[in-house]
Formats: C-alpha cells, structure tokens, sequence
C-alpha cells in the first residue's frame, strides 16, 4: 500500500503487452474488464484498480497501434516508390550522416502524392540533404516509399523501430533545393529552446579543445547526451566494457545537476521549498536539452517525486518514484515499453534499488572491524581502511546490481556478455563524475569569466583522455567482452551465409568452429551489415578472409574487419589493378602482409572443410578486378560443392572450360560482372548446379539479373534466389544433406529437391 505505482505500473504492463499481440479498439472490452472484476474479485478495491488500469491501457494501446494515420497513408502511398509533395513540421532533432544528409521525423500537414492530394498528419522519416531545425515547416518534394525491412541477419530493424514511432514511410529527398523551410519552428517552443541552449553548451565545451574529437565528442555526449556526435569507433568500447550508459543522460547526470541547484540555491539563501519549486523545472528543462531520451525523463521524473517529498514533507520511498516514472512515461507512449532504452533504463535502476542494499551488507563484511572491539580503541590506519572498504563495497554493490539487470537485456539486444564491466564500472565512473562536474563547472563559469570556462575545459581534457585510456584497456582484456549468438536459434557445424550487399560481396564461412570472410563487402555499410551480423553469430575473431579481387564493394570494409576481428590469415588476389580501394588497402600500416593465392592452391578452412582456387593462373593480363577475381571452389565432407565465382565474366569463364577442370557444383554463388555478360549457357552446362545464389540491382542497369536469364535457369530446373528479392541467404548442411534459407522472405530449398 505504500507503494501504489508498482502494481499500477505492472497492470499497465500487462495491458499494454495484451493489447500489443491483439489489439481491438472497443468500449465493452474495457467495461467487461469492469464487470468481471467486480464480480470475480467480490468487490476488493485494490485488484479493481489494477483490472480498470490494466484495461485503460488496453484500449490506449489498442488505438494506438490499430488504424493509425501512418497506416492510412502507407496504405495509400503503396508499395512502389512515388513522386510526392508533402509539408508538414519537424518533430525531432535532425541527424547528419555522414554522406551529408539530415534524417528527421517530420508530421505532415498535407501530401499530394502523384496527382492524389491527401489531408493527413501522418509522421514520415525523411531524408533531405537540408539544414531544418526542430519545430520548422517545411516544404519538400521527394519520393515516398516504404521503409525498407533488414535485409541480412543481425540487421538493425530501422522499419520496427520507427512504425513504434507511428512512422512507416520514407520520404527520399534528393537535393538540396527539393526542398525549402517555410517558416522557421514557432511551435515546439520548449523544444526549440531546449535545442539552442543544447548548441550553446557544444559550443562552450569544445572551446580550447576542438583539435581533439574524441574528447570532445565524450564530453559532449556525457554531459548533453550528444551519443551520435561520438565516432563509432569510441563507442563501441564503452559498449564492450559496460559503460556505455555515460553517453545516456541519467540518475548520475540529473543527480548532479540536481545537486549544484541546490547548491547554488543554498548560497543563495532560497527556503528549501521555494529552492525545489524552482529546480524540478530545470530538471525537466535539462532532459529537454539531452533530447527527452528515455533515461533521462525517468531520472528526471524520479528526481523530481523525491523532491516533491521534501516540498510536501513525505519521506518518498525510490521503488514506487521508479514505478511512477514508468507509469507517466507509458501515460504519454505506451510503445516506449518495447525500446530498448526504456527496458534497459528501469531494469538497471530497479535492480540496484532491489539488490544494492543486500549485495553492499554482505560485502561490507570484508571490510567490517571486529564487532567485539570498541571503536576508540581502532587506529587512524584502520579507521581510514574501513571508510575505504565501505566506499568499495558500496561500489561494488551497486556495479553488481546494475550488471545482473542489464545483463539479459544487453545479451538479448547486442549479443555481448562484459564480465569486465563489474571492474571497469568501479573504476571509470568515479573519474566520469569529474568529467560530467567540470563540463557543469564550465557552463556556470561561462557568464562570469570566460577563462575560468577554458581552464575547466583543459581540466576536462585531461580527465576525459584518462577515461578514454582506461575504457580501452579494459576493452582489450582477454575475455573481459565476449558476442555470444541468441540461444533461441540453432546453427549446424557448418554453415555459409551469403550477405545481400546490393553490387558488393560478402559471405560467411562457418566450418567446425573456424570462421571465415570471402570478401567484406563495402565501407559504408560495414557497420550496419557485415559487422553486425558477426556479432549475432557470435563471432569474436576470424580465423581467415579471402578478398576476391581489388573492387571496393568487395574489400571496401577490409582494414576495419581486420580490426575488428583480427583475422589470423589473409589471402588476396595476386593481381595488381587500378583500384582506390585496393591501394588503400595494401598501404595500410599495421596490417598483416596477406599471401596471394594462385589457380592450384588449397586451403582448409576447418575440419571437413577445404576450398580450391580454380582461378585466376599467374602472368594474366586484365583490364579491371572485375576479369579475374578470385574463383573458388568449397568442398564439405568431400560431397557438397559450392562455387564462388565472385564477379567473374564471360571470359573467366571461358578460361575456366579451356583448362578442362571438373566444375561440377550443387550451389553456384555469383556477382555480376561490370559488362552484364556472365553466366553463360556453356559454364552452366559445365556447372549443373541446383541452386543460384545471384547478386542483382537495379542500378547499374548491367548489373541486374535479366528476365531472358532468369528463364534460361528457370528452363534448365535451376532454383535462382536472385539478391535483391531473397535477401541474405543462410545454407545449413547436414548429413542427409544441405538447407538454403532466404532471410528477406523465408523461402527455403532443399537439397532433396529437383
């Protein structure tokens, strides 16, 4: 009873998750909830409650996610992308990628797609190489489309994620002038302000240090949650040593801001109540400059219910403040319970509330004097080791605490176990706090010396490059961070996955514990698919790559999964073209020498597993990388063939036949060559496989597999699971044979098959 929001919260949960597997907008359903309540329950207050909150957020939900104006217009809009005139205000912060364009949700006003005018406030992701703020109108013509699905496993689910933002469409603007700001933001007023103010600070924290990036960008996304301006390459250590959440405006933020009003309050002589009137606005106004996130408002929330209760003279107990914040954030978004940041933020900060206390009594006895022995009679020595072991025990409890809660949840969402971060946690945080004072010291110095701010700044740099230093080194410990693949799914000894990279290549070896790489497909969605899907295989380290040839679709992404995942043998094409990315790679200092591979060679790739290059022979003569990568041929359990023909052309084919090799394969793997002319009838004859796996785009029109040749397969009994319509393909092999699985559409064939 003292903690009412706890069972509230929970029956908002379940109504919530109820209504998220079968929604259904009705008014009887909630009164039913009513009736049977009363009826059930003989008339218990308490259980009526959380029936009648249960079935409120039932129907909340429902309408929520049911007949939704983004529903209407993605019904409207189609399936095919179309030319589109829309207005409408931006309502998020826009995002610069790194090719230049702004990414934001915009609410429409109104659309004309094609010649059909529509009135609606749909919410539409767009893309527009623009300069928009938050609250802006503006005017854009684009092409509107669906949201793309992953295409490849580990992929990030951009369209899940934003249909729980009620936004299914994408709105593609492709230049600049396509589109224009009618009136700068007028509404949004809060947040608009929050915006400025947020660049403000930006601009006050990088003075003096912008020649250091990564401090900056630590600074800045500690102290205003600016995770986005950090390059990739810093964050991902803090997510493999569990300190990720310094970038996530939270309790300690909040707490320290909370912290410093009250101080500044206090010299100020303000009566306590009026000083808390005062702060739990600037609480609210400082979640609104780190961007309204999740961890924020729950903190803010949290910190203003506990200085509520000294406003109200209530003592205010942290679980049911917890609960309250989760409510009041369901209130207003009830899909925000199925984000990770919401799950993430309550989980942790639950179980430190629930297990910090008793994890902090069992390991203060470490440290705990003999309880016989009079305190006066204790020297200055182990008075001082208590007072330590004390702050050490309280540390380690609550570092515990916040790792068992986050441990499923960061397991479940980015495949990573951090053993270390119960070490690593303990020792940056302490120093984080430093960094998150001084950034706060430097923003209240500002309007009284300008220097003062710059020497906070350099005491920051300092603090910051030792946080820096000591996330990486607990990043590179032997097992301190381990990728572990969900358990929900089941993989055999030996598999390959083929990765749809549009023109590019990429494909997974998996072969009796070994993992290899035949190419790493292109840089700039390295991260995105190749990189991510290694971790949900739970892949740690190569053991190999092969690079086909010097195209930069192919080895684009080469030095940066070299780095990754440190592969213990590189192989390459032993012939030398005109290719940037080729030369970028073979310049790069630090890498590993890789051994070439000539027609002849052999590798084994892991037990039952070996490969033969059939291609190319040394002293050939070529125009582009395209004419002779790299072919190979994989050989499992002496049985199953599959042949990787990269981008080879007619000619390597034909290459191929004149040297009178056995090609006979079960599975063809192939890209396109630049001229369009692969495949010929005279190879698929020499081939016989059953199964294509085919690269295919629209642009460049070469490139793109033809109707004639997909009937010539068609007519042959071939299977073709042609890229651009299967997506990534996954083949499993067993003893009684092999599996090839579309990831896009879930199509399968068998080897038992004709």
């Amino acid at each position: 009873m003292r903690q009412p929001f706890v069972g509230l919260v929970l029956a908002a949960i379940v109504g919530i998750v109820v209504a998220d597997y079968l929604p259904a907008i009705s008014v009887s359903i909630f009164l039913i909830a009513i009736a049977g309540a009363l009826a059930a329950l003989r008339w218990r207050f308490a259980p009526l409650v959380f029936t009648v909150v249960g079935a409120t957020f039932f129907v909340l939900h429902s309408t929520r996610v049911t007949k939704t104006p983004a529903d209407a217009l993605a019904q409207i809009a189609g399936q095919l992308p179309r030319p589109a005139n829309v207005t409408g205000i931006v309502t998020t912060e826009p995002k610069i990628e790194t090719n230049g364009n702004a990414t934001f949700l915009l609410k429409l006003r109104g659309a004309k797609i094609e010649s059909q005018d529509i009135r609606t406030d749909a919410t539409v992701f767009v893309r527009w190489r623009g300069r928009p703020s938050i609250g802006d109108e503006v005017a854009l013509f684009g092409t509107v489309q669906p949201i793309e699905v992953p295409r490849n496993p580990g992929e990030f689910d951009m369209r899940a994620y934003l249909a729980r933002r009620d936004a299914k469409n994408l709105l593609i603007v492709r230049y600049p002038e396509n589109g224009r700001i009618l009136m700068p933001g007028s509404e949004f007023s809060l947040l608009r302000a929050a915006a400025h103010s947020r660049e403000w600070m930006q601009r006050i924290l990088s003075r003096d240090i912008e020649d250091s990036p990564d401090v900056v960008g630590l600074i800045c996304g500690t102290a205003l949650g600016l995770r986005h301006q950090a390059r990739d390459d810093i964050e991902e250590p803090f997510q493999q040593t569990g300190t990720l959440h310094l970038f996530a405006v939270a309790g300690l933020h909040v707490g320290i801001v909370a912290r410093l009003l009250w101080t500044v309050a206090m010299v100020l002589r303000l009566p306590r109540k009026t000083a808390t009137a005062l702060i739990i606005p600037l609480l609210f106004f400082y979640a609104a400059i780190t961007g309204l996130h999740t961890a924020s408002v729950r903190a803010a929330v949290m910190g203003a219910l506990l200085l509520g209760g000294i406003f109200f003279d209530r003592k205010v107990l942290a679980l049911n403040s917890l609960a309250a914040a989760a409510f009041l954030i369901l209130v207003f978004d009830s899909n925000q319970l199925f984000t990770s940041g919401f799950q993430l933020s309550f989980a942790v900060v639950g179980t430190i509330v629930l297990l910090a206390d008793p994890l902090f009594i069992r390991f203060e006895r470490a440290f705990a004097p003999d309880p016989f022995l009079p305190r006066a009679l204790l020297s200055h020595k182990q008075r001082f080791c208590i007072r330590v072991g004390r702050k050490l025990a309280r540390g380690a409890s609550v570092s515990l605490a916040a790792w068992i809660g986050s441990l499923p949840l960061i397991y479940w969402y980015f495949y990573l176990i951090t053993p270390v971060s119960l070490v690593a946690n303990l020792v940056v945080v302490p120093i984080a706090y430093f960094v998150l004072a001084l950034a706060m010291l430097s923003l209240i110095a500002t309007p009284i010396s300008s220097g003062l701010s710059i020497i906070f700044n350099n005491a920051n740099w300092l603090m910051s490059h030792v946080v820096l230093g000591l996330v990486h080194f607990f990043a590179l410990l032997p097992a301190g961070h381990f990728y572990l693949p969900h358990f929900t799914e089941s993989h055999t000894p030996i598999m390959i996955t083929v990765l749809d990279e549009g023109t590019g290549g990429a494909a997974h070896v998996h072969a009796n514990g070994y993992d290899w790489l035949i190419d790493c497909a292109g840089e700039r969605n390295y991260e995105r698919t190749l990189k991510s899907f290694l971790h949900s295989r739970g892949v740690n380290r190569l053991q190999g790559i092969l690079l086909t040839h010097g195209d930069a679709h192919h080895i684009g992404a080469a030095l940066e999964t070299i780095a990754d995942f440190a592969p213990r043998e590189i192989y390459n094409n032993p012939l030398d073209v005109r290719s940037s990315a080729r030369r970028r790679f073979l310049d790069a200092p630090g890498k590993p020498e890789p051994r070439l591979l000539f027609r002849g060679d052999w590798l084994l790739l892991g037990r039952d597993v070996h490969t033969e290059i059939l291609y190319p022979p040394p002293n050939i003569k070529i125009r582009s990388a395209d004419d002779a990568p790299l072919i190979a041929r994989l050989v499992i359990n002496e049985q199953i063939r599959l042949l990787f023909e990269s981008d080879a052309g007619a000619a390597a084919e034909a290459a191929l036949l004149q040297n009178g090799d056995d090609l006979k394969s079960d599975i063809l793997i192939k890209g396109q060559h630049h001229s369009g002319d692969s495949g010929t009838s005279e190879f698929l004859d020499a081939v016989r496989p059953r199964l294509i796996i085919a690269t295919s785009r629209e642009s460049p029109v070469a490139e793109q597999i033809t109707e004639e040749w997909s009937s010539e397969i068609a007519r042959r009994d071939i299977k073709l699971f042609r890229q651009d319509r299967t997506g990534g393909v996954e083949i499993q092999f067993r003893a009684e044979g092999w599996t090839a699985r579309s990831y896009l559409t879930g199509e399968a064939f068998r080897s038992s098959k004709r």
